[in-house]
C-alpha cells in the first residue's frame, strides 16, 4: 500500500497548481476587460490587441523568455505572468497602470530583464509585466551634450548612438552591452568610469515617469523629492520610468586597456593586498577591477586574480603611474593596448579586436546562465593573514568568486545623501559574489546558492557592518523580503542597500503611492501599508486582495483536481 503524502510532498503540486491558476485568471474576460479598458484610455486608431499577450497568444512565451536573463527564472515551476504588455507608446504606459489598478493586478516592469532575482518579471501572485522594450528612442543634444533615452534602451544601444555623434564623450554606466538602462540608471548605474566620474544618476538632470495615477511627469511635476528617489533609489518602487535626460561626460580619443593575471605560486597575494590601498586611491583615471576565482592548473589548486584596467590616457602615462604605485603588479607597455572609447566599451564586453561598435546594437548577445550574485562592501583592507585564510576557504568550496569594484575619486567628493545611493566616501571597494552553473533543477540550484552563500558568511568580518550594505542593481532576496509589505520588513533590506537614506524614500514612498500597487518582493514599503497591517493582522492589501478573489475560485479548483488525483 502506498503511504499517504506528507504536506512537504504537496508542495512541488501548490504550486503548479497557483501556476495553472494564474493561467485560468487569464481568461477571455480579464483578457477582453483589460484590453477594452486599454483602447478607452488609448488613441483609438492604435490596434492595442497588438501589445497584450495572454496564454493562448502563440507568441506570449517568445515574448516572456526573450528579455530573462537569468535561467533560474525560466523552468515550468516559474509563475507566469496573466498578461504581457508591450507599449509603444507613453499613452499606453499611463493606460496600462490606470487598468491594471484598475482590475487589481500586480504589474512588474521590466526595461531589460538583468535583475538577478527576476523581480521584474516573476511574482507569486497574479501579475501582469509591463515590458518597456519597445520605447527605446535615444535623441541626443550635441549643443548641451545630454540625451533624452528611453527606459527600454540598452547600454549598447546608449553607448552605440553617443559613438555616432562624438568620438570625445561618453556615458558612466555598465559594461554589459544588453543591461536596460531604466533599471541600471534607477538603480544607482556604475561602471568602469566610476572613479573619474561617479554614478550614472549623477548625471540625470531630468526624467519623465507614469505615477500610479496613470499622470506623465517630468522633474517640474514630479517635484524635488521623487525626483531624489528614482536616481538609485529603484524607480519600480515608485512609478514607472519613462526616460531618463543625462549627461555627457568627456572621454580622451585615446583609452588605453589591460588584463593581467597571477595566481599564488605567481605572487597574487601580494598583488592583492596592495590592489586594496592602490585601487581606490590612484590617479582617478585608472579603473583596476580584480576578479579572483578558485582554479585548477596541473592539477593543483589555486587562486587566479585577473586585474582589467581601464585608463582615460594613453599608455605613455599609465605604465610610468603604476610603475610608482603599483610595482607588484610589473605592467610594462606590451601589456597595454590603446584604442577609442567606444572600443574599450566592445573590449569590456569581451568582444574580440576589430569587431564592429554596430554589435552594441545587438539584444541577442546575452548567454543566458543560472546564476547567483551577492554583494559587499569592504572599508578597511584585509590583511595578508586574512586573504591567506581566504583563499583557503574559496579553495574548498571551488565554484565560488569574486569581483572587487575599486571606488575613491569622484566618489568620494559626492555626499551620501545627494542620492539614495549612500556608497560613496569611506569605501574603498565593493565586492560581487559569483556564482555560475549549468544543470537544470532543484537540486543543483540549492548546492550552487549554498556555496556562494557560504563564501559570504566567510567574509562577514571583513566588510561593512551595522547595517551590512549592499548594492541594489547586485539584488539579493537573501538579504530579505516582504510578504506583507510591512515598513519592518522592507528596513530589513532598506538599510542594507540605502542606508539611513532608507527613510527619506519611505517617506516619497508613502506621498507617491500610498496604497502600494508598485511593489516587489524588495520595494520600498509605504508607511501607511505598516498601519494597514497592524489593523487587519497581516492580511492580504486591498489593491492585491482584488487579484485574489479573480483567482481564488479557481485555485479552489485546482486544488481539489490534484488532491484528489494523488489520492
Amino acid at each position: 500500500m502506498t503511504p499517504p503524502l506528507s504536506p512537504p510532498s504537496l508542495l512541488p503540486l501548490l504550486l503548479v497548481a497557483f501556476n495553472i491558476c494564474f493561467s485560468l485568471a487569464a481568461s477571455n474576460s480579464v483578457y477582453e476587460s483589460f484590453v477594452q479598458c486599454l483602447k478607452t484610455r488609448s488613441n483609438s486608431s492604435d490596434n492595442i490587441s497588438d501589445i497584450v499577450y495572454s496564454h493562448s497568444n502563440a507568441t506570449y512565451e517568445t515574448v516572456l523568455e526573450q528579455y530573462i536573463r537569468n535561467a533560474r527564472f525560466n523552468t515550468s515551476s516559474t509563475p507566469k505572468p496573466v498578461i504581457i504588455i508591450t507599449p509603444l507608446t507613453e499613452s499606453h504606459v499611463s493606460a496600462a497602470v490606470i487598468c491594471s489598478n484598475n482590475i487589481g493586478f500586480q504589474l512588474r516592469i521590466r526595461s531589460g530583464g538583468h535583475d538577478f532575482e527576476g523581480v521584474s518579471y516573476v511574482s507569486d501572485q497574479p501579475f501582469f509585466i509591463l515590458d518597456m522594450f519597445n520605447l527605446r528612442s535615444i535623441s541626443i543634444n550635441m549643443a548641451d551634450q545630454s540625451v533624452w533615452v528611453q527606459s527600454g534602451a540598452t547600454l549598447g544601444e546608449l553607448y552605440y548612438r553617443i559613438w555616432e555623434k562624438s568620438k570625445v564623450y561618453g556615458f558612466p554606466a555598465g559594461v554589459c552591452p544588453t543591461v536596460g538602462v531604466g533599471g541600471h540608471i534607477s538603480g544607482a548605474g556604475y561602471g568602469n568610469m566610476v572613479r573619474k566620474y561617479g554614478l550614472s544618476v549623477d548625471y540625470v538632470v531630468d526624467a519623465k515617469i507614469v505615477d500610479v495615477n496613470g499622470n506623465i511627469l517630468d522633474r517640474k511635476a514630479m517635484g524635488e523629492d521623487l525626483f531624489w528617489a528614482i536616481r538609485g533609489g529603484g524607480g519600480a518602487s515608485f512609478g514607472v520610468i519613462l526616460a531618463f535626460n543625462i549627461k555627457l561626460v568627456d572621454v580622451p580619443e585615446t583609452v588605453t586597456v589591460f588584463k593581467l593575471e597571477r595566481t599564488l605560486e605567481q605572487n597574487a597575494t601580494d598583488v592583492v593586498y596592495k590592489w586594496q590601498s592602490v585601487a581606490p586611491t590612484t590617479d582617478d583615471n585608472l579603473f583596476m577591477r580584480m576578479l579572483v576565482q578558485p582554479v585548477t592548473l596541473n592539477k593543483q589548486k589555486t587562486i587566479k586574480i585577473s586585474i582589467m584596467a581601464l585608463y582615460l590616457g594613453d599608455v605613455n602615462s599609465v605604465v610610468p603611474l603604476l610603475a610608482e604605485d603599483f610595482p607588484e603588479l610589473g605592467l610594462v607597455t606590451e601589456d597595454c593596448f590603446e584604442m577609442s572609447w567606444i572600443e574599450s566599451a566592445l573590449w569590456w564586453a569581451s568582444f574580440g579586436k576589430g569587431t564592429s561598435p554596430a554589435v552594441l546594437l545587438d539584444r541577442e548577445s546575452y548567454h543566458v546562465k543560472f546564476m547567483k550574485r551577492k554583494s559587499d562592501y569592504v572599508k578597511t583592507p584585509i590583511s595578508k593573514d586574512g586573504l591567506q585564510w581566504l583563499w583557503k576557504k574559496m579553495i574548498e568550496l571551488e565554484e565560488p568568486g569574486l569581483v572587487f569594484n575599486p571606488y575613491g575619486g569622484k566618489m568620494n567628493e559626492i555626499k551620501e545623501t545627494e542620492t539614495p545611493f549612500p556608497h560613496r566616501a569611506g569605501n574603498l571597494f565593493k565586492i560581487q559574489y559569483s556564482i555560475n552553473w549549468k544543470d537544470m533543477g532543484i537540486e543543483a540550484d540549492k548546492r550552487s546558492r549554498s556555496l556562494v552563500n557560504r563564501l559570504h558568511s566567510y567574509m562577514t568580518s571583513f566588510v561593512s557592518k551595522n547595517p551590512r550594505s549592499a548594492y541594489l542593481n547586485y539584488r539579493d532576496l537573501d538579504i530579505g523580503i516582504t510578504k506583507n509589505w510591512s515598513y519592518q520588513e522592507g528596513k530589513v533590506y532598506g538599510e542594507s542597500y540605502f542606508n539611513g537614506n532608507f527613510e527619506r524614500l519611505v517617506d516619497v514612498k508613502t506621498a507617491v503611492d500610498p496604497h502600494n500597487f508598485f511593489r516587489n518582493e524588495q520595494s520600498i514599503p509605504p508607511r501607511t501599508i505598516k498601519a494597514w497591517n497592524e489593523k487587519n493582522e497581516g492580511s492580504i492589501p486591498p489593491s492585491t486582495s482584488k487579484a485574489w478573489n479573480k483567482s481564488k475560485p479557481y485555485v479552489m479548483i485546482i486544488l481539489f483536481m490534484a488532491i484528489g488525483h494523488i489520492i
